[in-house]
């Protein structure tokens, strides 16, 4: 399969040593042999239409932090140039999540499909943006449009509601979507301030680099879009939420709520209204896991409410997610 990758940051690199460590069972179990023909960051990019050596990208990146010295001459391809003009079967868009107009992201995606690629996206802005449009551009294309890694990261909470619950109708879900508002409001609860708890998230690397996605529940509210769309058929985009961050939460609410034996959280749920807000839930709740976990409950007319935990984002773990998607586009052709 030949694959174009945009953006190579911790998430692009992670998978393309994925694919150098495991290029011997993916083919032998799974009939598929990865061929990275192009690959684009911030600063250039990479491009070998017989196939991009993978440890060589990895060592390039490493020393020049950009793969356009890969070659003797340096590629200043962009990505839409890539997507133009290289053959390729799949699109990979890993880029930053931007969500006032999803670029440039929206531009690879909507590219991609239009030249008759399947696409993988772990880039939230696009879907938030734009889902119900994306999903009927993938359909009049013909291609498949993947993006497990969006929520949940290598947790497969997508899969688990579309396929395992698969004849139930689900009526709601709820979850904690966003691991680092609930790492900051679980050092909270252990005593730290909220400055000293944001302090404390941002020296792990664990806060975006524009702190307002995650401090005012934008990550978390496009991962509910997301979710609304794809698992319970709405036709939502990102202004449709009803969104409050942490940014508000006092110590004295969070030691109130312990008190009672709960835990304040940052909420996305989806009942009768899509709304991320902070709330007390039970400790005894199974929603209520601490640190960086996720989890998330969805309650089904026959099967009642079940829940799923599991880290919500990490680079080997949201690369596992889009080499799943990656088989499931093998799958899919070869059924074809």
């Amino acid at each position: 399969m030949r694959i174009i990758l945009c953006g190579f940051g911790v998430v692009g690199q992670s998978l393309v040593k994925l694919f150098a460590s495991r290029s011997d069972e993916l083919y032998s179990k799974y009939a598929v042999k990865p061929r990275v023909v192009g690959v684009f960051d911030s600063k250039g990019s990479a491009v070998d239409q017989s196939g991009l050596k993978l440890d060589k990208l990895i060592k390039v990146k490493k020393r020049f932090g950009t793969v356009k010295n890969y070659a003797v001459k340096n590629n200043s391809m962009s990505g839409i140039e890539m997507l133009k003009n290289l053959e390729a079967d799949v699109l990979i868009e890993t880029t930053a999540s931007n969500y006032k107009d999803a670029e440039p992201g929206m531009t690879h995606i909507t590219t991609a499909m239009k030249n008759g690629m399947h696409v993988i996206s772990v880039n939230k802005g696009p879907l938030a943006l734009a889902f119900p449009s994306l999903l009927e551009l993938a359909t009049y294309n013909q291609v498949m449009f993947k993006f497990s890694g969006t929520v949940g990261g290598g947790t497969p909470i997508l899969d688990y509601a579309k396929n395992s619950l698969s004849g139930e109708r689900i009526t709601s879900f709820a979850g904690i979507l966003n691991g680092t508002t609930n790492y900051i409001l679980t050092n909270m609860a252990s005593g730290l301030s909220f400055d000293s708890a944001l302090k404390d998230a941002q020296d792990k690397g664990y806060v975006e680099a524009d702190e307002s996605l995650d401090l005012d529940g934008l990550d978390a509210a496009a991962k509910l879009v997301i979710l609304a769309n794809w698992i319970m058929g709405m036709k939502v985009t990102l202004p449709d939420i009803d969104c409050t961050g942490i940014r508000k939460v006092t110590s004295k609410e969070i030691r109130s709520a312990s008190k009672k034996n709960c835990a304040i959280k940052l909420i996305a749920s989806c009942d009768k209204k899509l709304v991320v807000g902070p709330k007390e839930i039970s400790n005894d709740d199974p929603l209520c896991v601490n640190g960086t976990l996720n989890a998330i409950a969805f309650t089904s007319e026959h099967s009642g409410t079940q829940t799923i935990i599991g880290k919500g984002a990490g680079g080997m773990e949201t690369a596992s997610s889009i080499l799943r998607d990656l088989l499931d586009i093998r799958q899919e052709i070869a059924r074809d």
